[in-house]
């Protein structure tokens, strides 16, 4: 089987990078409405490679939530990204020391877990470099963009473009949701909940930062207890 080199993981990463300029825009659009300079932004993106979590942060900096918000919206949201790590670490070979495990655990994205694990046999740390780097780049690179560009362009203009983050949003979410319900119910309990917390004026006191965690939550251990994912066990028997 071929050694897998940088210059590879290069090449499989730039479809994702391309993607990621593109929706970061849209972040750096958001960072701007909430007067975040572009340079606070672009920072923001290098040191938080997530889509959600980072448009949650911003949210909640914008609301002038506390730190115990944004660290538990951030574990909530992002809790994901754990699981992958733990998943790749079966894929990694002996060139991941302790060192390489974590530095490549920042980058372990949606998108970037779906590439390594797709390749056959196992990976090194020289392919997985190569994987995360332009995305990385290219997050902070349309961050900056777009919150440059949320400073100069009209009003009306920047809400537009704004909208490209909740429709990657809404992209990722539709194509499961068509074909599992336990998705659907979710993301749409998780709506009716934030529209609650938003429009009820008993629920006031709520705090952005707070809504965002209880509506995630509370959504998921619905549909946990009503669309129960069955184990191998389970579907051996089926």
């Amino acid at each position: 089987m071929k050694k897998l080199k940088f210059s590879d993981g290069i090449r499989d990463s730039i479809p994702i990078a391309l993607g990621y300029l593109s929706v970061s825009f849209g972040v750096g659009i958001t960072a701007a409405s909430c007067g975040i300079s572009p340079l606070e932004a672009a920072a923001l993106s290098l040191f938080n490679v997530t889509s959600a979590g980072e448009a949650a942060g911003i949210s909640i900096i914008a609301a002038g939530g506390t730190y115990i918000e944004t660290a538990i919206s951030q574990l909530v949201i992002n809790l994901r990204y754990s699981l992958m790590s733990i998943s790749l670490t079966q894929k990694m070979d002996e060139s991941f020391t302790l060192f390489h495990r974590l530095t490549t655990s920042f980058a372990v994205t949606d998108e970037i877990y779906a590439v390594a694990a797709g390749k056959p046999g196992n990976i090194n740390r020289s392919f997985m470099y190569g994987l995360m780097i332009l995305p990385i780049l290219f997050w902070t690179l349309g961050t900056f963009l777009g919150a440059a560009a949320g400073n100069i362009l009209p009003a009306s203009v920047c809400d537009a473009l704004g909208i490209a983050l909740y429709s990657m949003f809404i992209a990722i979410v539709v194509p499961p949701a068509t074909k599992n319900k336990g998705i659907l119910f979710t993301a749409l309990s998780a709506s009716a909940l934030s529209c609650l917390v938003y429009y009820l004026p008993a629920l006031d006191f709520i705090s952005s930062g707070f809504a965002v965690i209880i509506c995630t939550i509370a959504a998921s251990l619905a549909a946990a207890l009503i669309f129960p994912v069955p184990t191998s066990d389970e579907k051996e028997h089926e």
